[in-house]
C-alpha cells in the first residue's frame, strides 16, 4: 500500500460496481472496492465521505447527549467508511469525536469498541486530497499524535510531525511505566534510538531527563542484553546530537556513575564476545566524556580509581580481586581499549582530588614502562606498530600526569630513563617507525616521533621549575646532551623545512633555557659551543618567519635561549659580540618584527651591561647608513603612534598633565585595586617597548648621537624624560585611586602630592619649550640653509652672464675690425698705463709687442690651436722620434714630417 493515496472523483482506486442489493432514491450507489494482499477483496469508501462537521455538532448537541445507540452506530459507520483510511482534512474531526466518546466511555462502555476501531484506522496511511495537505495539516496530525503516538504517513512525515508532536519526550517519560515490563521496555528503547538520531529529538530528550533515567537502568535484568545495548547507543546519540553540556550534566549523578562503573566492570571481566569487548569501549568512551566534567561523581563513586588500576594492568601487579581472571589480548578492541585508558589517565589528571589515586595506582611506573628502546617483539608483546603506538601515547600521557607526580618521577629515575631514550633516539641502531598513529606524525623511517614526545616530556619537567629535577639534568650532562640533539637536528634539517624537526629544535632551546636561566655555573656549561648554534640559528632567513612550519616559534626560543643562556656569563657574551651576534640582533630589530620588538629590545637592554657592547651599537648600520639611535627614535615614534599618544606633527608635547598616556589607556577608568594587583600605568611598562628604548638610551646617552635629524633630537627629548614622566603618571594614579575610594589624605600628603603634580607639569612645560626652541632653531637652519643655496644658484647665473658677455666680446672682435682696433688700442692703453713712469738712466728698454700686430691677446713665437683635437696631431711630441714610436700608424701623426722654420 502507498504511503498516501490520492483520491478524486474521475480517477477511483479499484473497480467501480453497481450495488445489486441496495435501492437509492434517484440514482444507483456506486462502491469501490480495494484489492489488498492481505484481506483480499474488500469494500473501501463511498466517493462522497461523510461530512464530519455534521457528525461532530452531533456528538457536540447537548440535547443528543444521551443518544448513544444512535451515537454507536454513527461511530460504526465513520469505521466502516473509512476503512481504508482516513482524510487528512478530516482527522481534527475525528479526534474531537474521540476524546467526546472518550469522556463518556466510563458511563457507556458500548463507546469503547467502536472507539478501538477508529483509533486502528490510524494505523493506516492517511489519504490527501491535495498535495498540500500534509502541511496544511501537519499541526492537526501532531497533536493526535502526541495523544495517540502512531505512526506518519511517510518516513520523513513521521519524524517531522514526532519532533512537532513532541513523542521523543512522551517516550523517555513514559519509560517508567515498563520498568517491569522487558519487551516493551525494549521495543521502546528501539524506538527512541531511532528518534536520538534527530538533534530536535535529542533536545526534547535531554528535556525530559532522558540520559539520566536511561544511565541509571543499564543494569537491569535482561537475559538478551538488549537493554545495555539499546541504552548505550542512545547515549551515544544523544552526547553526538543533542546538548552535550546539558547531558553531561545528566549523566554527572552518582546512580548514573554507579551504573555505568557496574557495566563497564562486568563487561570487561565476564565478557569473552567481540559483541562485548565493542560494548565495553564504548561505555569507557562515555565515562570519559563525564569525566571531563570537573564536577562528576567519579572520584566518590570509586570508579576513577579502578579505571586508574586497569589503565596500570598489566605493568603494575595488583593483588585486586579483579584482575584474577583478567587477561587482555593482542586484539584490536584490547589495543583500543588501552588507548582510551591512557587517554582516560590524562582526563583524571585534571582534577587534582585524582593526583592521590594515580600515585597509588603507580601510573608513573606503568607508564614509564614503555619509555624503552624498542626490541624486537617477543610472544607475549604488542606487535611493532602497535607498541610504537602505546609507547608514543605513553610519553605523551607522562608529559601531563609526571609534572603532577614529582615524588615519583624522582623515584622512578624519570632523567635517566628519558636522556637513555634520548640517547637511542639519536643512535643508528636500523630502527625504523612506523608513523601510522597519530601521534606517530612525521616518524615514519626514522625516530624523529619519540624524540619529539620525549623533549615534550623534558619540556613539562622543566616548567614547573623543580630545582632537584633541574639538577639532577644537569648533572647528567643534558646540557651537553642537547646540544648535541640540537646540532644532530640543524644538520637533518639542512636545506629542506620539517615542522617535526623545528618543533624538536624549539623544545630543544626551550629547556636549555630553563636549565640556564639564573645559573651562571650552567651558563658556562653552555659556553662556545651553544653561541655557534644560537648564531646560525639567528641567521635564518627572515622571509621564512611566517611560513606556518614554526620558524616564528624557533626564533623566539633563540632568542629566549640567547637572553636565558648567554647574557650574565661574560665569556660567553663576550664570544658572541666576537662573533657578531649583537649586529644580528640589531639587523632582526631594523626588520621592525612587530611581535619580537619587545623580545630583541630586552636583550640589546641586557648586553649594554657589558661596558664592549656599546661601541658595537654605535658601530652598527643598517639600510640607507640608519645607525642605532635613529633606529630607536623611529621605533618610539611608531609606538606612540599605535598607543594613540597625543603629538603634533613636529613630535611636540600637547597634553603638559600626560605627555606619556595613549588614548587606550586615557581611556581605562581607575577603579580600587588591591595593592598586590598592578595598575594601567605599571602594567603599560611592560606591554611597549618604551621604557626598553630608554634604558638603552640611557647606556648610549641623549647627546652627540651620530645619525639623528634636529626633528629625532626632539623626540629625544620626550625620551629622556621618560622615568620623570612614568613617576609623575603613577602618582597621579595614586591620586585618582584615593578619590575613587574616597578617601582624603593629611595635609601634608596633600600637599606633598599638588608639588609632585606641578612638577611633573613643570618639566612638561620645560620639555615643550625646549622642543619648541629646537624646532625654531631647525627651522632658522633651514631657512639659512635655504638663503645660502639660492646665493650660490645667484652666483651661478652671474657668472653664466659674465660668461656670455665675454663671448659676445669675442665674437665683436672676430666679426668687427673696428671693434678689433678699439679693443687694441684700449689694451695698449692699459698695459702703458700699468707700467712705471720713472725709467732709470742710462738704461735700454725692449718692447715686448710685436709692431703692427692687430691681436688682443699677447703675442709669441707658439700660437696653439684649442680647436684642434689632439687625435689628430699626435699630441704635443708629434714631431719627435718618441711620438713615432708610441703612436700608431693608423691615427695620429702618421709619419716623422721635415721641420718647417719659422719666420722670425
Amino acid at each position: 500500500m502507498p504511503a498516501a493515496q490520492e483520491v478524486a472523483a474521475a480517477p477511483v482506486l479499484g473497480t467501480p460496481r453497481p450495488d445489486n442489493g441496495r435501492k437509492s432514491l434517484g440514482r444507483p450507489v456506486v462502491r469501490l472496492v480495494v484489492t489488498d494482499p492481505e484481506l483480499g477483496e474488500r469494500e473501501a469508501f463511498p466517493l462522497k465521505p461523510i461530512d464530519m462537521n455534521r457528525v461532530l455538532k452531533l456528538f457536540e448537541d447537548p440535547f443528543s447527549r444521551d443518544l448513544v445507540e444512535r451515537h454507536v452506530r454513527v461511530l460504526k459507520k465513520v469505521g466502516r467508511t473509512y476503512c481504508n483510511g482516513i482524510f487528512l482534512k478530516d482527522l481534527p474531526q475525528i479526534m474531537k469525536i474521540l476524546n467526546i466518546c472518550a469522556a463518556r466511555a466510563g458511563d457507556h462502555t458500548e463507546y469503547i469498541d467502536p472507539m478501538c476501531d477508529i483509533v486502528k484506522l490510524c494505523g493506516l496511511p492517511f489519504l490527501k486530497e491535495r498535495m498540500s495537505d500534509e502541511a496544511t495539516y501537519a499541526q492537526d496530525v501532531a497533536d493526535s499524535f502526541s495523544q495517540l503516538g502512531f505512526q506518519p504517513t511517510s518516513i520523513a512525515y513521521k519524524i517531522q510531525m514526532a519532533e512537532v508532536g513532541g513523542m521523543a519526550e512522551t517516550l523517555v517519560l513514559s519509560l517508567i511505566l515498563l520498568e517491569n515490563q522487558l519487551q516493551e521496555k525494549i521495543a521502546l528503547l528501539k524506538v527512541l534510538q531511532l528518534f536520538s538520531n534527530s538533534i530536535e529529538n535529542c533536545k526534547l530528550m535531554a528535556k525530559a531527563q532522558a540520559a539520566c533515567r536511561i544511565c541509571s537502568r543499564l543494569n537491569d535484568t535482561d537475559p538478551s542484553g538488549q537493554v545495555l545495548f539499546r541504552s548505550s547507543e542512545i547515549l551515544w546519540n544523544l552526547l553526538e546530537n543533542g546538548p552535550k553540556e546539558e547531558i553531561i550534566n545528566q549523566l554527572s549523578n552518582i546512580e548514573c556513575i554507579y551504573a555505568l562503573k557496574d557495566s563497564f566492570v562486568r563487561l570487561l571481566t565476564s565478557g569473552y564476545r567481540h559483541y562485548d569487548r565493542q560494548l565495553r569501549n564504548d561505555l569507557l568512551v562515555i565515562a570519559t566524556l563525564i569525566a571531563e566534567n570537573n564536577c562528576s561523581p567519579l572520584v566518590e563513586s570509586g570508579f576513577a580509581k579502578q579505571l586508574i588500576l586497569f589503565a596500570t594492568f598489566p605493568e603494575v601487579k595488583s593483588h585486586n580481586p579483579l584482575f584474577k581472571s583478567l587477561k587482555l589480548l593482542h586484539q584490536h578492541e584490547d589495543f583500543e581499549m588501552k588507548k582510551l585508558l591512557l587517554n582516560m589517565m590524562v582526563v583524571l589528571a585534571k582534577d587534582l582530588s585524582t593526583i592521590q589515586l594515580l600515585s597509588d595506582g603507580k601510573a608513573v611506573l606503568a607508564l614509564f614502562n614503555y619509555v624503552k628502546a624498542s626490541e624486537k617483539p617477543g610472544i607475549h608483546d604488542w606487535p611493532a606498530a602497535r607498541f610504537e603506538d602505546l609507547q608514543l601515547h605513553a610519553i605523551a600521557t607522562l608529559s601531563t600526569v609526571a609534572p603532577l607526580l614529582v615524588e615519583d618521577y624522582i623515584t622512578c629515575q624519570g632523567n635517566t630513563r628519558i636522556l637513555l631514550f634520548l640517547e637511542w633516539c639519536s643512535s643508528q641502531d636500523g630502527f625504523s617507525g612506523q608513523g601510522n598513529c597519530f601521534h606517530g606524525t612525521g616518524g615514519r623511517g626514522n625516530k624523529h616521533a619519540q624524540m619529539r614526545y620525549s623533549l615534550r616530556l623534558l619540556r613539562a619537567m622543566v616548567s614547573i621549575g623543580d630545582e632537584g629535577v633541574n639538577q639532577d639534568l644537569c648533572d647528567q650532562g643534558a646540557i651537553s646532551q642537547l646540544l648535541g640533539l640540537l646540532k644532530k637536528s640543524l644538520a637533518d634539517s639542512s636545506g629542506k623545512d620539517n615542522s617535526i624537526l623545528m618543533e624538536i629544535q624549539s623544545d630543544i632551546l626551550f629547556i636549555l633555557s630553563s636549565l640556564c636561566e639564573n645559573d651562571t655555573h650552567r651558563k658556562e656549561l653552555f659556553g662556545s659551543e651553544g653561541v655557534d648554534v644560537l648564531i646560525r640559528l639567528l641567521k635564518m632567513d627572515p622571509s621564512k618567519f611566517y611560513s606556518g612550519l614554526g620558524h616564528n616559534k624557533l626564533l623566539f626560543c633563540t632568542l629566549d635561549s640567547a637572553w636565558s643562556c648567554i647574557i650574565g656569563c661574560f665569556t660567553s657574551e663576550d664570544y658572541f659580540l666576537e662573533k657578531e651576534g649583537l649586529f644580528i640582533i640589531l639587523d632582526l630589530l631594523a626588520l621592525n618584527l612587530k611581535n619580537m620588538n619587545n623580545l630583541l629590545l630586552g636583550i640589546l637592554v641586557e648586553f649594554c651591561d657589558n661596558p664592549k657592547t656599546i661601541p658595537h651599537i654605535l658601530t652598527w648600520r643598517g639600510k640607507d647608513n640608519e645607525t642605532v639611535p635613529k633606529l630607536l627614535v623611529r621605533l618610539w615614534k611608531q609606538e606612540e603612534e599605535e598607543l594613540g599618544v597625543r603629538r603634533d606633527s613636529y613630535g611636540r608635547i600637547v597634553d603638559a598633565e600626560r605627555p606619556l598616556v595613549g588614548q587606550f589607556q586615557e581611556e581605562q577608568q581607575v577603579v580600587a585595586m588591591p595593592a598586590n594587583c598592578f595598575s594601567v600605568a605599571i602594567m603599560e611598562v611592560a606591554e611597549n617597548i618604551r621604557a626598553k628604548i630608554y634604558s638603552v638610551f640611557s647606556r648610549l646617552g641623549f647627546e652627540n648621537l651620530p645619525g639623528l635629524s634636529a626633528l629625532d633630537y626632539v623626540t629625544l627629548s620626550v625620551i629622556s624624560r621618560y622615568l620623570d614622566f612614568k613617576v609623575g603618571e603613577v602618582w597621579s594614579e595614586i591620586r585618582a585611586e584615593l578619590n575613587a575610594e574616597n578617601i582624603k589624605p593629611v595635609t601634608s600628603d596633600y600637599e606633598a602630592l599638588e608639588v609632585i603634580e606641578k612638577s611633573t607639569e613643570n618639566i612638561s612645560k620645560l620639555v615643550a619649550t625646549h622642543q619648541t626652541e629646537m624646532i625654531e632653531n631647525h627651522q632658522q637652519m633651514n631657512l639659512q640653509e635655504e638663503q645660502q643655496k639660492f646665493a650660490e644658484i645667484k652666483a651661478n647665473h652671474k657668472q653664466s652672464e659674465i660668461v656670455m658677455k665675454t663671448w659676445d666680446k669675442f665674437l665683436a672682435r672676430t666679426s668687427n675690425y673696428e671693434a678689433l682696433k678699439k679693443a687694441k688700442r684700449l689694451q695698449e692703453k692699459s698695459i702703458e698705463s700699468s707700467r712705471p713712469k720713472a725709467r732709470p738712466q742710462n738704461s735700454t728698454f725692449h718692447s715686448t709687442q710685436i709692431a703692427n700686430l692687430n691681436t688682443t691677446v699677447a703675442g709669441g713665437r707658439v700660437v696653439t690651436v684649442e680647436s684642434t683635437p689632439s687625435k689628430l696631431t699626435g699630441g704635443p711630441l708629434a714631431d719627435t722620434d718618441l711620438a713615432l714610436k708610441r703612436v700608431p700608424i693608423r691615427g695620429g701623426a702618421l709619419q716623422k714630417t721635415q721641420s718647417v722654420k719659422l719666420l722670425k
